[in-house]
């Protein structure tokens, strides 16, 4: 206990030199977020939900909170998709006006700075931010909370329906020296999708360089009635970075939401989402991707819950893992007792190129309804010997056979994603990530 405290107690000196000002109910908010972090501190693997997942490199390091660094359109250019005609970019944590294009947007759509947003749009702002992202028992959004000061803010108006997406890309430069301390950010975005609105929203994180850094970002989306909200989650850090996610959906009567992550970078990576169905016929769909090798982690936690009837929720995770990558799927269902006709499916499967890749899965379901449909699935493992056994037959190559194997694994994922642009770039990255991977493993 002595050595956790003693761990702690840098953070919460760098606590205590928040970010001051600002209105009242922001202050307070962040306030009770530092007065929950310093009480919670980080989890450890005694806690279930971080049983696989050791943030204990986090924890030992004295990370400072990033000043924004350099940076320059044509550095954008080098990550998978990051040139959606409507963007906002937030560099280190601070909104960046020469980097976004943020105009021709239909009237009353507010799409821009969170910090302004707090001064310009402050009833809508305080109704919402923090409302969502649970900090009472989570360290890491506690951690996010204290330090609130800028980010993304995104409205839609009831009735609108957007032509194009709006994309959020959040950038850490990575801005330390072999001299200085790592630095942290701590990235959020609100997006409150009015009644009977339609968009599409690509959430992206990149990083520069090799040097060791630390997001910790949280998203609450408030989907209103009858709305549709088509979320991408893209995670390109850089290869020594911890990414610590957590994403809270309140989805009202009738209302859409999906949402679609592929991880490709970071070398420790939890994304934790937290939906709630909170209206009759509401609709949640959940689906991932991601690939990991070297000594990469990631650990993706969801919770779909149901709390009314006649909500239907989908989901798919895969993962691809070579080398000494170690993966985490823990997916919780919850049907409350009013949830009835609840029709519920979860699937996660895993491919290991290598016997020393290792994944973690544990499916829960707590239902206290009746009247419903609850499936869940897992599936681990190598190629299948059958599978490629017939396509050599067919005069493949053993590897034309893996490589097509392997694709057609990913492809059920990526032909999720309406954004044509976004999906080519993700097709084109992942699958080259899968030929250096592959490359590797035939070497050795």
């Amino acid at each position: 206990m002595t050595q956790l405290a003693d761990k702690l107690q840098p953070w919460i000196a760098a606590v205590e030199e928040r970010p001051q000002g600002g209105p009242r109910w922001l202050q307070e908010l962040r306030d009770r977020g530092a007065a929950r972090f310093s009480a919670l501190g980080f989890p450890t693997t005694r806690d279930e939900e971080w049983r696989y997942t050791s943030v204990s490199a986090i924890a030992s390091t004295e990370f400072r909170l990033a000043a924004q660094g350099p940076f320059t359109s044509a550095e954008l250019e080098g990550f998978v998709y990051t040139d959606a005609a409507t963007r906002l970019v937030i560099v280190d944590g601070h909104f960046s006006p020469e980097l976004s294009r943020t105009s021709g947007l239909p009237a009353g759509t507010r799409f821009g700075s969170l910090a302004s947003a707090v001064v310009e749009e402050g009833d809508a702002v305080a109704r919402f931010l923090g409302q969502l992202a649970e900090f009472g028992s989570r360290g890491f959004s506690a951690l996010n909370t204290a330090f609130l000061n800028d980010g993304a803010f995104v409205k839609i108006p009831d009735g609108v329906v957007l032509d194009v997406p709006l994309q959020v890309v959040f950038v850490s430069t990575g801005n330390s020296s072999s001299m200085s301390a790592p630095r942290m950010s701590h990235p959020r975005l609100l997006l409150i999708a009015g009644e009977r609105s339609q968009s599409r929203v690509i959430e992206t994180y990149v990083g520069v360089g090799d040097n060791a850094y630390f997001t910790n970002a949280v998203t609450e989306v408030v989907v209103g009635e009858n709305a549709v909200v088509d979320h991408y989650k893209v995670q390109e850090e850089g290869s020594q970075a911890f990414h610590v996610a957590s994403m809270h959906v309140h989805a009202a009567r009738s209302a859409t939401f999906s949402s679609h992550s592929f991880t490709l970078g970071a070398k420790l990576t939890r994304n934790d989402v937290f939906a709630v169905l909170d209206g009759e016929g509401a609709e949640c769909t959940l689906n991932g991707l991601y690939l990991a090798d070297g000594d990469r982690l990631v650990d993706n936690h969801t919770t779909i819950d149901h709390a009314k009837a006649h909500c239907p929720s989908h989901e798919i995770y895969k993962g691809i893992l070579g080398g000494k990558a170690r993966a985490v799927f823990n997916g919780k269902i919850i049907v409350r007792q009013d949830a009835q006709k609840t029709d519920a499916k979860q699937t996660n499967r895993a491919l290991l190129l290598t016997d020393d890749a290792v994944i973690n899965t544990k499916p829960q379901l707590e239902i206290f309804a009746d009247d419903v449909k609850c499936t869940h699935g897992a599936a681990i493992g190598q190629l299948d010997d059958d599978a490629l056994f017939y396509l050599q037959a067919r005069g493949l190559t053993f590897f034309e056979a893996r490589d097509l194997l392997i694709h057609a694994f990913a492809g059920e994922i990526l032909d999720r994603v309406q954004v044509e642009p976004l999906k080519q770039a993700l097709e084109s990255e992942l699958y080259a990530q899968l030929a250096r991977d592959l490359a590797e493993l035939d070497a050795a």
